[in-house]
């Protein structure tokens, strides 16, 4: 079996995991997507541009940064296998993007148009759950958590919960990129790994 066809089936599974969705509902979809690979160090999405799509994670891995005025890069969130990276607030405004979505590993992923998501999603109640609950879990309860951990919890505590929460990342992120998502140094974070 191709690549593309166990994206594709990795793709409904993981639909299917937030809320059942029929073969027709997935014929419909799979026709507003695209299966590509992603060159390691390459740009999914770039900060400025209007997007017109966001992604599924097939294989690889992909950070969602921001940068400040001085070059900076802050890393918001990383996507692995079965996550979907997109410039969500950009895409809802049609407005350029304030993040960027890089490849640290060689991925291979499935691109979908937006415009026609969003028009199969109106007219479909099964996708209107998957959204539903997608969004729940992984907007507003893991958002949440993200903020609240940020501010309370001291430099142990936020890379003790990152090990907890994303043992699979640990020895695949370098560790400047975990330190950028923690909000540390990466002096910081090695003095806490050196601690524990």
């Amino acid at each position: 079996m191709s690549d593309q066809n166990k994206a594709f089936i990795a793709l409904r599974n993981t639909l299917c995991s937030y809320s059942p969705i029929s073969d027709d509902t997935w014929l419909a979809f799979m026709a507003i997507c695209k299966f590509r690979p992603l060159k390691k160090h390459s740009l999914l999405y770039n900060i400025g541009n209007i997007p017109c799509s966001y992604a599924y994670v097939y294989q690889g891995l992909v950070r969602c940064f921001a940068c400040d005025e001085k070059g900076n890069e802050y890393n918001k969130m990383f996507f692995d296998e079965g996550k979907f990276p997109g410039a969500m607030t950009a895409l809802l405004t049609s407005s350029p993007s304030m993040l960027a979505f890089e490849a640290i590993e060689d991925s291979l992923i499935i691109e979908i148009d937006f415009a026609g998501y969003r028009k199969l999603m109106i007219e479909n109640n099964q996708l209107k759950l998957f959204q539903i609950y997608y969004l729940e879990k992984n907007w507003l309860l893991a958002k949440d958590a993200r903020e609240i951990e940020i501010v309370q919890d001291d430099a142990t505590a936020r890379y003790l919960r990152f090990i907890d929460k994303h043992p699979e990342l640990v020895e695949r992120l370098p560790q400047y990129h975990i330190a950028s998502h923690l909000g540390i140094t990466p002096t910081q974070l090695s003095r806490v790994r050196k601690k524990i």
